[in-house]
């Protein structure tokens, strides 16, 4: 018998976390054979999500919990939901029930039959998602996967069933500054992809804005490429060549017609342009030089104020 455990991130779920966990007990009911713990992560909710899987945990001693101190953010719960997880075989999972439960039981039986440590999924499509995001989201894809060694594939999601040998090397990565799609893939094992089509939430409210999407896409390109450092060099180079042939230019033309320096609008465009130029490249290296701040502090990825054995 193996034992399986189900890792649930939470942030202000308590619509969809009933849902889910009727979902996962049909999961564990159809996979009668093996056994079952449902791990959820509460990351400082502020509405009774807590309440909720405490009352979960009375009813069924599989339900398990951590519960954050504050909001540490989703990666954090991640992490948090590997520390505790004590099952063979771990599997991540949304609330909102985005990730269809049932695929669990497909998944399983391709790590038990064949050579694969994860099983993964990835949409198909992003029906039911503004434009403007899908559109990004896309472009993203496209850059880190051109950017950086790490493949990320597009549409992947968090949702996928791992071996206990691929969720000890993620822990092994106890890096402050997470971005999970990166560190699946840049851990290795052997991978299966499932596509599915993409699902509505089943209640509440998605948690994520555009701009808090658009920073994470950040977080992911900083964590595993360093390709916008060197960018920021070849930009610098490249207006300095064009300083000097600009340079050579304007000294030619005043000794052999002698034109005076003409063009204050034109200089106007040029510092703001350059200036410009320069601002991005600093803001390029202060990102990368705030993420290696943050490293050195040493800081815990998260803090557990309560959990199941502490209540």
């Amino acid at each position: 018998m193996d034992k399986i455990s189900a890792i649930v991130p939470c942030y202000n779920e308590e619509q969809a976390l009933p849902y889910l966990y009727e979902e996962l007990v049909k999961v564990a009911q159809q996979m009668n054979g093996q056994d079952f713990e449902f791990i959820f992560v509460n990351d400082g909710s502020k509405d009774k999500t807590l309440q909720v899987i405490k009352e979960l945990r009375k009813k069924d001693d599989r339900v398990r919990y951590v519960s954050f101190s504050r909001n540490f953010g989703k990666e954090a719960a991640i992490y948090a939901g590997l520390e505790a997880a004590t099952g063979d075989y771990v599997a991540m999972l949304d609330a909102d029930l985005q990730d269809p439960p049932h695929l669990l039981v497909e998944m399983y039986e391709s790590l038990k039959t064949e050579d694969f440590d994860c099983v993964a999924t990835r949409r198909e499509d992003r029906k039911g998602e503004p434009i403007i995001r899908s559109f990004f989201a896309k472009q993203f894809y496209q850059l880190i996967n051109k950017i950086s060694d790490t493949e990320i594939v597009d549409g992947a999601r968090d949702f996928r069933l791992m071996s206990r040998a691929m969720v000890n090397s993620i822990l092994q990565v106890g890096e402050y500054n997470r971005f999970s799609k990166g560190i699946f893939g840049w851990v290795g094992f052997n991978t299966k992809w499932i596509a599915y089509e993409n699902v509505e939430r089943v209640a509440g409210e998605t948690k994520w804005s555009f701009w808090g999407l658009f920073f994470y896409s950040l977080e992911g390109i900083i964590a595993f490429s360093t390709r916008p450092l060197a960018i920021a060099s070849v930009f610098g180079f490249v207006f300095f060549l064009i300083s000097l042939v600009w340079i050579c230019m304007i000294i030619t033309k005043t000794l052999l017609w002698g034109d005076p320096v003409p063009g204050y609008p034109s200089l106007i465009c040029a510092i703001f342009f350059i200036g410009g130029i320069q601002l991005l490249c600093l803001g390029i290296l202060g990102q990368y030089l705030s993420k290696t701040y943050l490293e050195t502090k040493k800081r815990p990825i998260y803090i557990a104020k309560e959990t199941e054995t502490t209540a």
